[in-house]
């Protein structure tokens, strides 16, 4: 409702045109404001609602508050000034009220192009109720003087000081590891009693452990690393941190589906944060007044080792980033990477090998000689069959010339292997069955609402049939569930697989990916057909030894 202060009929006021001001009142706190309470978004409101109240020369209503908190005012591109901008253009508003210029402006540019150029274009007047006052339909001289523009390059060289420094307190805790992002890491939370402090959340590094097992000893491909956990129901990383509360915003969030991706697959499988390592000041901003991020060169990245607990084992960490260096290309309808996918090399070209399937019989080629110059090197190709026998050989030979090993073996196969089922898993198992408990509820209770009149019989079918379509829908993921934690509880914590193969069998029988992956390095192959292996340890039997020395934990106690 309009409003009219009383001496509105006398005095200065009296020259003004009978019109009613339509006023946004804008408010804006940055995080560089602190604490400091004379700028907090209630007392800007009662400063300018003082002014409105008791001030104000004029006839006017209030079109709405705009309040930006937790923005800089070094750039206009701020949501509610933004959209008072826009209301002023559409003629919703033709008076802008803020608390001082330093609320409305931080960008001396910016202020000279909005007070000099863009207001008067739009007849919009503007007030600043605090030092230095502005009017610039009761005073519009005042704008064209020193002060203000004096002023506005105070503020200007303000916001830069103040941006200066907050980055050397930032540079500083990157330097000591401390954490000073947002949002941490996915699989990690900040610590209640220290923001700069990680600590693991169970539930998400439960799920990063899982990629990690399935790219490196699995042999799954990222692609199907990804649809399994969407089979599953486990949300993304955003998706994920907006279900605990969070208010996780990024460039990409609200184009985010939930689902996971290759890509997401990748950032896991690269990021050092997971082995205890602080990596900070990937990014930074262009200038204090330009906030486009670009990318820092890795040299200047921030990497502080030993920060916080680790999810994932360093030696696991490595060997998922040499698989990612390798060709391991799958076809886009496979989920799953074959045997020997990027172990098979030319051993003139050093070349990866190309698998190609010709009757159902699978080689590998030299694509150097095959597809690029014959010149450059020599033919040759052998069956798949062959390099798996010739490899299951030669790692059954190093195991048997280890005379202890089979001793210690059964040692080891004798104890009580402490089984892990996931946290994850079981959690999201009792969630889909209250889930399917409840809709269960619902849909008994739908024949007694129909009877009593509460429900029409189409609302009956309607109601009926959606509930069943749920049920058949929960019933099917709680059954993936369960078969992905009876799988799951299958693994003996704190061993390689192949460990685990050698407790079941004594001696390996057949190859499989986790196993090929711990103890080969690479396959040559050489003109004549003639194989090399190069193992990943100048030794087996001395790295298999230590691997179960440092899993002494896990043995029985002997009395």
């Amino acid at each position: 409702m309009a409003r009219i202060r009383k001496s509105a009929e006398e005095g200065a006021f009296s020259s003004l045109p009978c019109m009613v001001w339509r006023i946004a009142a804008y408010i804006r706190l940055s995080r560089e404001d602190g604490n400091d309470e004379s700028l907090s978004v209630a007392n800007q409101k009662k400063i300018i609602s003082e002014y409105l109240d008791t001030d104000f020369e004029g006839a006017f209503t209030l079109a709405g508050y705009y309040i930006d908190d937790g923005r800089t005012g070094t750039d206009y591109d701020r949501p509610d000034f933004q959209r008072m901008i826009h209301d002023m253009e559409t003629g919703k508003v033709n008076c802008i009220v803020c608390k001082n210029l330093s609320r409305m402006f931080r960008n001396y540019s910016d202020q000279g192009y909005f007070l000099e150029k863009v207001f008067p274009m739009h007849k919009t007047r503007f007030i600043a109720v605090s030092d230095p006052k502005v009017d610039s339909y009761l005073c519009p001289e005042a704008i064209q003087g020193l002060e203000i523009p004096i002023n506005g390059l105070m503020n200007d060289r303000f916001a830069a000081k103040t941006s200066s420094d907050i980055r050397a307190t930032f540079a500083t805790k990157r330097r000591k590891g401390e954490f000073i992002g947002a949002f941490a890491p996915y699989g990690y939370k900040k610590d209640p009693e220290n923001k700069n402090v990680l600590m693991i959340d169970e539930e998400a590094a439960e799920v990063v452990r899982n990629i990690y097992y399935w790219f490196v000893y699995e042999g799954m491909s990222k692609r199907g690393i990804a649809h399994r956990l969407n089979d599953l129901g486990v949300p993304n990383p955003t998706a994920y941190k907006r279900s605990k509360g969070s208010k996780f915003c990024c460039p990409q969030a609200e184009k985010n589906d939930g689902l996971w991706s290759s890509k997401s697959i990748t950032m896991i499988l690269n990021n050092q944060m997971y082995i205890g390592t602080m990596v900070q000041g990937k990014q930074t901003v262009v200038s204090y007044k330009v906030h486009d991020k670009v990318p820092v060169p890795e040299k200047d990245w921030y990497i502080v080792p030993g920060t916080h607990e680790p999810i994932i084992a360093e030696e696991l960490f490595r060997k998922a980033k040499e698989l990612q260096q390798r060709d391991t290309r799958t076809a886009p309808s496979e989920g799953r990477l074959h045997l020997l996918a990027g172990l098979v090399r030319c051993a003139d070209c050093r070349k990866a090998m190309t698998r190609q399937k010709t009757k159902n019989i699978a080689y590998y080629y030299c694509r150097t000689y095959r597809e690029k110059s014959r010149d450059a090197c020599t033919k040759r190709g052998v069956k798949e069959e062959v390099l798996i026998k010739v490899l299951l050989k030669a790692i059954q030979t190093q195991i048997s010339l280890v005379s202890s090993l089979a001793t210690v073996m059964e040692e080891i196969s004798q104890s009580p292997a402490r089984k892990k089922e996931s946290t994850q898993l079981a959690a999201m198992v009792r969630h889909r069955k209250k889930e399917l408990d409840k809709i269960t509820k619902l849909s008994d209770g739908l024949y007694g609402d129909w009877k009593n009149g509460d429900i029409s019989r189409e609302e009956y079918l309607r109601l009926k049939n959606r509930y069943s379509e749920q049920a058949e829908q929960l019933k099917i993921l709680i059954q993936r569930l369960q078969t992905e934690g009876e799988r799951m509880a299958e693994r003996i914590p704190g061993q390689a697989p192949y460990l685990a193969s050698f407790l079941r069998e004594k001696r390996i029988q057949e190859l499989n990916r986790g196993i090929l992956v711990e103890l080969v390095k690479g396959i040559y192959v050489h003109r004549g057909g003639e194989i090399t292996i190069e193992f990943n340890f100048a030794d087996q039997h001395q790295q298999i030894l230590r691997n179960l020395d440092s899993h002494q934990d896990d043995w029985p106690v002997v009395g």
